[in-house]
């Protein structure tokens, strides 16, 4: 009976570590727009935003790499055929350039992987024309 609890905790930890590998963490948003300022040095989101350094990231989830209007793209960026899904945008936020080779984003990545998900959590609060969704801003 010991043998069988202690394989169950095991499987459920492994399982735990495989869901938060996979992109399955549960981000904070509003722990996200803290962790956004160090993004905002470059990339500006939100109704009235406009291309910066980087291009705007409202409306981002969901959207083909790429194709911001009156941002001027890499041709690594253009080439990469990726839609930004929640799982692409975490492993672009944790490694840029290993993802996307020859990207401008000179940012070396996010470390913690719930800095990630919160993150994208923030980026998820905003709907393709700017304005936070109120569903979202919890």
């Amino acid at each position: 009976m010991k043998l069988t609890s202690t394989l169950l905790a095991i499987v459920a930890l492994i399982g735990q570590s495989a869901a938060s590998n996979a992109g399955v963490m549960t981000g904070n948003a509003q722990h996200g727009a803290t962790i956004f300022k160090q993004c905002a040095a470059c990339h500006r989101i939100g109704p009235h935003a406009r291309n910066s350094v980087g291009p705007v990231l409202t409306g981002v989830v969901g959207r083909h790499a790429a194709t911001f209007p009156g941002y001027s793209y890499s041709s690594g960026m253009k080439k990469s055929g990726i839609v930004w899904s929640e799982t692409e945008l975490g492993k672009f936020l944790h490694a840029p350039r290993k993802l996307v080779p020859g990207t401008k984003m000179g940012f070396v990545g996010l470390q913690r992987d719930q800095d990630i998900a919160d993150v994208i959590a923030y980026l998820k609060t905003f709907g393709t024309g700017g304005s936070k969704t109120a569903s979202q801003s919890k």
